[in-house]
C-alpha cells in the first residue's frame, strides 16, 4: 500500500511539474490553405496539349515558445489532387502529410541560431527560396546584421541509381546593411561545392509510336561520370524607398568550376514601383558556345525559384513553364515587364502585366526546333483579387502568350481561379 501511495504521489509530483513547465510555453498556431482550378494550353509550344486540374494545399504552422530567447517552429503540408487516389477521391484519406519546417531557432546573446529544417531567400530568389536542412547563425550589431549558414544539399549515402549519385554542400554569408530608414544594402556570397555524378544514358529502343527513348526504359545500362563542382555567387541587393518611388536591383557574379569547365556568368536586375504602375528588367546571360570549355550561362543554384509571371515564369498555378521559357530557374534570359495595380473597390485589386522575353543565345536552348529565333514571345496577365472576408481571398487569373520562335508556332494561354485562407 505504501508503494502505490508512493507511486500515486510521485505521478502528481511529475504531473504538477509537467503542467507547470506546459504552463510556461506559449503556444502558437497558424496556417495556409488553399484550392485552384485551372487550365493549361499549348504549353509545349504546339497546338496538341490541353492541361486541366483542381487541387488542394494545406499548410499548418505550430510554434512552442519557451521565452523571448527561445522557440521551437515548425510547418508541415499536405497536397492532394481532385480525383487522385491518395486524398483527392471518394473516400479521401491521402496519405500526403509533409514536414516543411522543423527547426530550433534561439538567441546567444546577440547572436541568432537556427538548427534544422528551415526556408532562406538569397538575392530575392535568383540564387535561392527554398527549404533546406541547415544551421544558420545571425550576429547583430546594431544596424547590421550578418546571416550565415551551411547545408548539405545532397548525399551520395542516400541516393540510388538511376538518380545521380552526389554528394554536394552550400554555404554562404549574407549581411544586411540598414544605411538608414530608406536604402538597405545585402550584399552576399553563396558556395556550392562537392561532387556529383551523371548517369548518362548510352542506348535506346523506338517504342510502338514511333517516339525514341533512352536509358534505363530501354536497357538498364548506365555510364557515370563523375565531377568535382566548385561554383560560387557574389553579389548585391540594392533596396531603395524614396516616397512614394520604389527602386530595387540585384548584381550578381557567378564563377568558379564544373569538372574541367569554367564558369563565368552573370545576372542583372532592377526594377521600380511608382504607386499604381511598376516595372522591372532580368538579364541573365546564356551560353554562347556548347563546344568550348567555357560555361557562359548563369548556373542554376539548388534551391533557386523566382516566380516572375503566370506562363513563362511559372505564377500562382506553377505546373510548368512554357516551351522554352526558364520558369523560376532563370538562365539564359532577357526579360522587361510593365504593368499597373489598381483598387477599384475597397476589397478589389486588379493587376494587368505586360512581359516581353527572349533567350539570349541559341546554344542553350536545347530541345528548342522550331527556329532559330531568340525570342520567347509577349505575354499578358490580368489577376483579379476580391477580400470574401477577413483571411479569405478569391484569385481570378487569365494569361495570354503571343508566342515568338522560341516557344512555338501557337500561342498559350492560361486561366484559372484560386480561393485562399491565412491565418
Amino acid at each position: 500500500m505504501k508503494k502505490i501511495i508512493a507511486s500515486t504521489v510521485g505521478l502528481l509530483i511529475a504531473g504538477g511539474m509537467v503542467a507547470t513547465n506546459a504552463s510556461a510555453v506559449e503556444n502558437l498556431f497558424g496556417g495556409y490553405w488553399r484550392t485552384r482550378a485551372f487550365v493549361q494550353d499549348n504549353f509545349d509550344g504546339l497546338d496538341s496539349s490541353s492541361y486541366d486540374r483542381i487541387d488542394n494545399r494545406t499548410r499548418l504552422y505550430y510554434t512552442a515558445k519557451f521565452s523571448d530567447d527561445f522557440k521551437f517552429v515548425n510547418k508541415f503540408e499536405f497536397n492532394s489532387n481532385w480525383g487522385d487516389d491518395d486524398g483527392g477521391d471518394i473516400g479521401a484519406d491521402g496519405n500526403t502529410w509533409r514536414v516543411k519546417n522543423s527547426y530550433a531557432d534561439f538567441n546567444l546573446g546577440p547572436v541568432n541560431a537556427k538548427v534544422g529544417i528551415m526556408g532562406a531567400v538569397i538575392a530575392r530568389g535568383f540564387i535561392f527560396d527554398d527549404d533546406f536542412s541547415a544551421v544558420m547563425l545571425t550576429p547583430g550589431m546594431g544596424s547590421v546584421k550578418v546571416p550565415m549558414f551551411y547545408s548539405r544539399v545532397d548525399d551520395d549515402k542516400f541516393s540510388d541509381i538511376p538518380t545521380p549519385n552526389t554528394d554536394r554542400d552550400l554555404l554562404g554569408i549574407m549581411p544586411v546593411i540598414n544605411i538608414n530608414d530608406n536604402v538597405v544594402v545585402n550584399p552576399y556570397f553563396v558556395y556550392l561545392t562537392g561532387t556529383t555524378e551523371d548517369v548518362l544514358l548510352t542506348s535506346s529502343i523506338s517504342l510502338t509510336d514511333g517516339t525514341e527513348v533512352w536509358g534505363p526504359i530501354a536497357t538498364n545500362t548506365y555510364y557515370s561520370d563523375t565531377y568535382d563542382v566548385d561554383v560560387w555567387y557574389l553579389g548585391s541587393d540594392f533596396d531603395i524607398k524614396l516616397d512614394p518611388v520604389s527602386l530595387w536591383a540585384s548584381l550578381i557574379y557567378n564563377g568558379g568550376t564544373i569538372g574541367d569547365y569554367d564558369v563565368s556568368a552573370f545576372l542583372l536586375a532592377g526594377g521600380v514601383d511608382a504607386g499604381i504602375v511598376h516595372g522591372a528588367i532580368i538579364y541573365a546571360s546564356g551560353d554562347d558556345n556548347d563546344a568550348d570549355t567555357d560555361i557562359n550561362g548563369f548556373v542554376s543554384a539548388p534551391g533557386q525559384s523566382y516566380y516572375w509571371s503566370e506562363i513563362m515564369g511559372l505564377g500562382i498555378f506553377d505546373n510548368r513553364a512554357s516551351a522554352g521559357a526558364p520558369g523560376n530557374a532563370i538562365s539564359n534570359c532577357f526579360v522587361a515587364t510593365a504593368g499597373v495595380t489598381v483598387k477599384p473597390v475597397d476589397k478589389l485589386t486588379l493587376n494587368f502585366d505586360a512581359y516581353w522575353a527572349a533567350a539570349n543565345e541559341n546554344a542553350a536552348l536545347g530541345t528548342s526546333t522550331f527556329d532559330s529565333e531568340n525570342e520567347l514571345g509577349l505575354e499578358l496577365d490580368l489577376k483579379a483579387t476580391y477580400a470574401l472576408m477577413d483571411n479569405l481571398n478569391l484569385d481570378v487569373v487569365f494569361a495570354y502568350l503571343l508566342s515568338g520562335d522560341a516557344t512555338g508556332p501557337e500561342d498559350v494561354m492560361e486561366g484559372g481561379a484560386r480561393l485562399s485562407l491565412s491565418f
